[in-house]
């Protein structure tokens, strides 16, 4: 237990009554149509867009994760951090496509570019993702926050927690969650840049923080028969990944969806790719400064993902405190917000309104209540099972489980934004020969033993070789499936594709930009490069 104090608890209910309030505005605002309640009438600005892309993205899972694998292993981590580069390709390659669809959801313009199976299978597909990995390890890292933060057991602020983030979310919608993950981004950031400062002072600066490590910590590039983390993996595995999570998953994409153009979106992903690279700051860093401080014996953690907890307890002040358990509880909300934002849209837009295509809005919407509950309600049911968990580096789970759901679904996106001759055979055969290569490679994870020595081996892969294996089978298949069956109706995907577009679309996609944006995104990259030559062992 962090032991928080008077002045602690004052500033928390100041959060918490500035959350309430923002959300009690956005709920009284008119939500009549699936539009409003999904992509918050599409008028949403850039600065809200990058904070909420910031803010799903960094849930508690995130913080305690990567800050437990600072602790632990220390910079090879950092190279997922660095995909704010490929927050850019949302932005400049992908969202274009999308919004030229008219799309609500990523399944919706899988069928405007392919057909119906592939929205099927990615709507199922998607939701089952979230529902057992996004909640499920959301909650269970915010249950470990909680318990330490506030003193109270795993499971009473897991369960308050949950339930307060689905009240808003169930009565707000998309508004309501992007516009309270602005006020938690601005929280989180500050309260987590303090602890770092703070940290620095604890440890005696960045030369003697490296001189406790040692230099391999800080040292991105590991060699390749690494088991853990080789660089090939982390680079190029980590990149396939990266294209999934951030240019083709709901979790992400529906921010930029909610702007009211494709100018206004791209500037929230740039936004957002600058926020990206705060992580390696304000969680890793004070994970490797945890580490050092452990080995001077100044604080004490015996699991790593306890590390962010003991840094709050052991470094700050009365009241400020309280403003880090506030913006940890926040990382949390905003997590849970998106995600079971995201699960509702998905389940309405793709599944049910496909079912029933002539329902009205306002049944929609409340369609999209309901589901919202009902992932809330496995989403608790899911609480005593991550309860069992107990050890282990929470986010390298993560980062393993999403290596295999990643590579067919980025070849099938990629090829079919890139390469208008990708027909809707090829993309639904992708997918499905994805999915049985991920099944096979979990059920060898689980299960081979040395008596069955190709098993085994399989099992053994690196999780990110893995990543770069399957993609490049998947790109197989996609191609050769393509080239074996008929080219697609080009005029059925005018303006979804390279190659497929109208003379107004290259007008309009020109007239998209300023030469600020590309000169800000520019400089980003220049900083990515920066970064990864700095953290050369």
């Amino acid at each position: 237990m962090v032991g928080l104090e008077t002045l602690d608890w004052i500033v928390i209910g100041i959060y918490f009554a500035a959350l309430i309030g923002v959300a009690i505005w956005v709920i009284l605002q008119k939500q009549n149509n699936t539009e409003d309640f999904f992509l918050a009438g599409r008028n949403v600005g850039w600065f809200v867009i990058g904070s909420s892309i910031f803010a799903s993205n960094i849930g508690s899972e995130h913080v305690v994760g990567l800050a437990g694998t600072g602790a632990e292993s220390g910079m090879p981590m950092a190279h997922y951090e660095l995909h704010a580069w490929i927050v850019l390709l949302l932005g400049w390659v992908f969202l274009p496509f999308y919004m030229r669809g008219n799309v609500f959801t990523m399944p919706e313009f899988l069928e405007k570019r392919f057909d119906s199976r592939s929205r099927w299978f990615l709507s199922i597909f998607s939701i089952i993702g979230y529902v057992l990995t996004k909640v499920s390890v959301t909650i269970y890292a915010g249950g470990v926050v909680v318990s330490q933060l506030l003193g109270v057991s795993f499971l009473t602020g897991a369960f308050g927690i949950v339930i307060i983030t689905g009240l808003y979310t169930v009565l707000g919608g998309m508004r309501a969650v992007v516009y309270t993950e602005a006020v938690q981004t601005v929280i989180l950031i500050l309260g987590s840049l303090l602890l770092t400062y703070l940290g620095f002072n604890a440890v005696g600066g960045w030369e003697a923080l490296k001189a406790a490590t040692g230099s391999e910590h800080f040292n991105m590039w590991r060699p390749m028969s690494d088991p853990d983390y080789p660089w090939t993996g982390m680079l190029f595995g980590g990149t396939i990944v990266g294209i999934w999570y951030w240019c083709t998953d709901q979790y992400i994409v529906q921010r930029t969806l909610s702007a009211q153009n494709i100018k206004i979106g791209r500037r929230g992903a740039i936004f957002g790719a600058y926020l990206k690279l705060l992580p390696i700051f304000i969680f890793l860093i004070p994970g490797i400064i945890a580490f050092a401080l452990k080995q001077k014996g100044i604080i004490s953690y015996e699991k790593s993902d306890e590390v962010f907890p003991v840094l709050v307890s052991t470094l700050l002040p009365a009241g400020i405190k309280g403003l880090v358990a506030g913006g940890l509880m926040a990382a949390l909300m905003s997590s849970l917000a998106s995600v079971f934002n995201s699960s509702s849209t998905l389940f309405t837009v793709d599944i049910f309104k496909k079912m029933y295509p002539h329902s009205p809005e306002l049944k929609l919407v409340r369609i999209g209540k309901i589901a919202t509950v009902f992932v809330v309600a496995v989403g608790m049911l899911w609480i005593p099972v991550m309860e069992k968990i107990g050890g282990g580096v929470l986010y390298n789970y993560l980062q393993s489980i999403q290596s295999y759901i990643a590579p067919p679904i980025t070849a099938v996106f990629l090829l079919g934004i890139l390469w208008k001759r990708v027909n809707a055979h090829a993309a639904i055969s992708t997918l499905m020969f994805g999915l049985i290569i991920a099944t096979l490679r979990i059920f060898a994870e689980l299960f081979a033993t040395e008596s069955s020595p190709l098993a085994f081996q399989f099992a053994a892969i690196n999780f990110s070789h893995m990543a770069i294996f399957m993609f490049i089978t998947c790109i197989f298949v996609c191609i050769a499936v393509s080239l074996a069956t008929d080219p697609p109706d080009f005029s059925k995907i005018r303006g979804l594709a390279f190659g497929a577009l109208d003379p107004q679309d290259k007008i309009d996609s020109k007239d998209s930009f300023d030469k600020i944006d590309a000169l800000v995104s520019l400089i980003l990259v220049f900083i990515i490069v920066c970064i990864m030559v700095y953290f050369t062992g």
